[in-house]
This record gives C-alpha cells, structure tokens and sequence, in this order.
C-alpha cells in the first residue's frame, strides 16, 4: 500500500471519520425545533447518513411540517442549530477522536502534506465539532455543507482551495479525500480524486470496498496509503 507516492493534500470528513459527537449534532436539532416550533423531533426519522446540513434541515422540516420552509424560516433554524451546538458538542459523554487519529495528524503535517476538511456540515458546525478535540489547527482548507448540497462539489470546491493556498493547480489524482460511508467515495471520485473509506462508522471494510474505494483502513492505526509509518 505504501508503494503510491505520497498525495500533495489529504481532505477529512468529520463526523465518524476523525471524531464522533455522541449525538451532540442530534440533540442541537432537536433543541432547534423545540424552540422554534415547539415541536419534538428526530432527525434520524427523516434523514440518512452523508446528507449536508441544510439537506438535513430541509428534510427534516418538510417531515414534520408538511411543507417547504421558506427562507426565512431555513435561516431561523441553521442559526438556531449552531447556537445550540457548542454546548451539546462540549457536554456530550459520548464525544470521542477515533483510533488514530491523533498520531496521524502530525505525521501527515510532518510530511508536508496540506490537511483540509471535506464535510457535508456547515463549516461553522465543523469547527465547532473539531475544537473541542483541539484538531482545528491541522486543517488550512475546506469544502462544506455550506457550499453546495452536492458532495461532489463542495469536494471540488474544497481542492480548489487547496491549489488557491498552493498557488497552482493539481492533478486531483493526487488528493485523497477519506470518509467512513459511500457518499464520501462517491464524492471523492466525482472531484476525481482518490477516495478512501476508513470503517469507523456504519459501513463495514466489505461495505466500503463494494462501494467502490480506492483503498479502505479499519481505523487510522493501519498503514496509511503513501505515507511511510
């Protein structure tokens, strides 16, 4: 595996790839549509796994009200929800960096290669979700749910940060984009970049692989593509 030249930039998801809330996400939608609407609800009911942020505000807001939210009404709730995150983020028992993670992260620095994030949160959601783990610092670029509600573009727009940072283009075989379900493989190869699955979340090793992957990990304590361990 490591016989690949090492790739020029390297772009995360978040949410059971680097870190997992324990739900902080869950409860501050919750708490969004409790104050807004006084209305009790699950996100879970509505929406899937890999959908952005505003897909999931939109969806979850069709299920329960039965309609489309107007603007105003859309903004209203993405605020609302990152009001309510840092708190949920900070207090959640089950907030946790996955295997890995934390020895990675400094090699690949060491390494010279650039670290972004590709994630289909908001990007003040994604910083919210990072700091408490204090891993903001890693990453010089992005792309996010607050971008596009397309994974492959807002991947595309996170590359295309990284070659502004770079100051020249990239061949984008040369960017991993890494994520622990289908939609981020998916993402990747729409970017045209490497797409690797690391089964951290829901989806299994044989999942991921199915699913088309470049290469897949357990966890980020296996042998990292194009990086000497």
């Amino acid at each position: 595996m490591n016989k690949i030249p090492p790739p020029l930039a390297i772009a995360f998801d978040i949410d059971e790839t680097l870190i997992t809330t324990g739900g902080a996400g869950a409860k501050a939608w919750r708490k969004s549509f409790k104050a807004l609407w006084n209305m009790d609800v699950d996100i879970s009911q509505f929406t899937e796994v890999g959908m952005t942020d505003p897909v999931v505000a939109k969806t979850t807001f069709e299920g329960v009200l039965k309609r489309a939210p107007a603007p105003q009404e859309l903004a209203a709730l993405l605020h609302s929800y990152l009001e309510f995150l840092p708190k949920e983020v900070l207090e959640s028992p089950g907030y946790r960096v996955l295997p890995g993670v934390e020895e990675l992260l400094p090699r690949l620095i060491k390494a010279k290669i650039m670290l972004g994030i590709t994630s289909g949160t908001l990007e003040a959601a994604a910083h919210i979700k990072l700091s408490r783990a204090k891993l903001n610092h890693y990453f010089s670029f992005g792309g996010f749910g607050s971008d596009s509600d397309d994974r492959g573009e807002l991947t595309r727009a996170a590359i295309q940060r990284a070659e502004v940072i770079r100051g020249q283009a990239m061949n984008h075989a040369d960017v991993f984009v890494i994520g622990d379900t289908p939609k981020d493989i998916s993402a990747a190869h729409a970017a045209k970049a490497i797409g690797i699955g690391v089964a951290t979340g829901k989806y299994s090793v044989e999942e991921l692989e199915k699913s088309g992957a470049d290469y897949v990990l357990k966890n980020f304590l296996d042998p990292f593509p194009g990086v000497a361990q």
